[in-house]
């Protein structure tokens, strides 16, 4: 992939089969391998790896951040010097168990969360853990407690996972003049596509900034079987549509312009105005 003045992104709109990491594994890769040779990142929807199922099977499913499964899309990121955006369950030990025994003292017990990873061309991850939950998601995982940006080909980045689009706060807590955009995953249901669309446009509008969302689409087999929106998006930094999708399983591939952010910030200079 080459670098150009202008970068390039991908929303990759997928059906993802949950529980099933091998063959969500071969469909990203296999997305990757027809984006056009100048995309410099590609982002894919919430839970994209594992897919999502609210009971105890998530919990088998879940990756490690280090783990073989994001280790072959790192390693995918660095061969076409595409950065990739990937939503997972991620297993995390992060709490030593509490044990009377000396041969489990170094034990420790896994928490579970709705995590993307950002997998740059350089061989570097870094993950953000979902911090506003849906529904029942709060039965089998925890929220997350950090808010993330990353250096991306866009800029300085801040990264979303798509219930955490209705919070302002968080919307506000990323807006600034050093945050060029926001990369979103979502898992929207179809059913309230509407809000998906306004909401991106809204966060775009926030923080003057571009923000680019890569929706799930088709439909749930496993549990509760719901349609999903899709309705990819990359939404400029007046708020306005540049490039959208319906539900198909299609590549959204836009130019995020460096002098439109300059343009929007200059006419709309909120981020000025905020410190007055």
């Amino acid at each position: 992939m080459t670098d150009t003045d202008s970068p390039t992104v991908a929303a990759c709109q997928m059906a993802v089969t949950d529980l099933d990491v091998d063959a969500n594994t071969d469909a990203i890769r296999q997305r990757v391998a027809d984006l056009p040779p100048d995309v410099d990142a590609a982002l894919f929807p919430e839970y994209a790896l594992t897919g999502f199922v609210a009971d105890e099977r998530i919990h088998a499913a879940a990756l490690q951040r280090d783990g073989e499964a994001l280790g072959r899309l790192s390693d995918l990121a660095v061969a076409t010097e595409c950065a990739l955006l990937v939503g997972f369950a991620e297993e995390a030990h992060d709490a030593a168990v509490v044990t009377n025994s000396a041969e489990d003292a170094d034990a420790t017990e896994s928490t579970f969360y709705n995590a993307v990873a950002y997998l740059d061309s350089d061989g570097e991850t870094t993950v953000y853990r979902k911090r506003h939950l849906w529904a029942d998601e709060r039965e089998v995982l925890e929220p997350g407690r950090e808010r993330v940006t990353v250096e991306t080909p866009a800029g300085t980045t801040g990264l979303l996972t798509c219930y955490d689009l209705n919070f302002v706060g968080e919307s506000a807590a990323l807006a600034g003049p050093d945050v060029d955009a926001l990369f979103v995953v979502g898992a929207w249901p179809a059913a309230h596509s509407q809000n998906w669309k306004l909401l991106l446009r809204a966060r775009a509008l926030d923080g003057v900034r571009w923000v680019v969302g890569a929706g799930r689409t088709g439909r749930k087999a496993v549990g509760d079987p719901t349609e999903y929106a899709g309705r990819s998006r990359v939404v400029r930094p007046d708020g306005s549509v540049q490039a959208g999708l319906n539900r198909g399983e299609r590549n959204l591939v836009a130019e995020l312009d460096p002098a439109v952010l300059a343009e929007c910030r200059e006419f709309i200079p909120v981020l000025d105005d905020a410190h007055e």
